[in-house]
């Protein structure tokens, strides 16, 4: 003989799930904190696919908790049978930039061919791994470029982006010094715009570069291979 369940008997079923799930996920706040003072800020509990295994996420770190907070893991959490890394993907996903976020007042710009295609790179002017890139960039074709000043490696790194900011034609002399070696001229002008370009990688947690962001949220870190961002370009409606 079969059962279904009454409107109102569903209700109070859902009800209690939400109950018990709430006062789960408020245990596990309360024991952590409490236990772990120097832990940061708890900003969402959820479940995971594994069985009494719960989600604890601080800003875009993830770590793991089971259901009342005695115990913390810290490492990957991977499906085996899917064989994939859903720790990784988790971080991929809170880490995703909005490409509609980005300060592109703030960047400069190259087209190349039709346009179409978008790609965000934050680069310092003396990074080596970023010089090997925008010597790979000049191949890929059909495509507009925001270069985003982000000097990270010391004072003579910000002194370079700021010629290169207030030059009269930063992408010039952009490439002179990133594929030919000519340094900046100096120059001077507003460039409270570098400040912004930090500050927005500060707060998104680029701490290195080059960093690749596509118009889909997508970020690379490190000198990708032109395949692997042709790629993604590829892929982007």
């Amino acid at each position: 003989m079969k059962f279904a369940l009454t409107p109102w008997a569903l209700l109070a079923a859902t009800t209690l799930w939400l109950g018990s799930a709430m006062a789960q996920e408020a245990a596990i706040r309360k024991n952590l904190s409490e236990r772990l003072p120097n832990l940061p800020k708890i900003d969402e509990v959820s479940k995971t696919p594994m069985n009494g295994l719960f989600e604890i996420r601080m800003g875009n770190d993830v770590m793991y908790s089971d259901a009342e907070g005695n115990f913390l893991i810290q490492g990957a959490l991977i499906d085996v049978r899917q064989r994939r890394n859903l720790t990784e993907e988790r971080v991929d996903k809170l880490s995703a930039i909005p490409f509609d976020q980005l300060p592109l007042k703030t960047a400069f710009t190259q087209v190349r061919g039709n346009g179409k295609r978008k790609l965000a790179v934050f680069a310092d002017p003396n990074c080596g791994f970023c010089k090997r890139f925008e010597k790979d960039l000049q191949k890929l074709d059909n495509v507009t470029i925001y270069h985003f000043l982000y000097p990270i490696l010391g004072e003579d790194s910000r002194t370079k982006s700021k010629n290169v900011w207030c030059a009269k034609d930063k992408a010039k002399v952009w490439n002179d010094w990133m594929i030919g070696g000519t340094t900046p001229p100096t120059a001077n002008c507003d460039s409270s715009a570098i400040d912004t370009i930090v500050a927005f990688g500060q707060k998104y947690r680029i701490s290195g570069t080059p960093l690749l962001l596509f118009a889909d949220g997508t970020r690379i870190p490190g000198a990708a291979p032109m395949a692997q961002v042709e790629k993604v370009l590829a892929e982007i409606k």
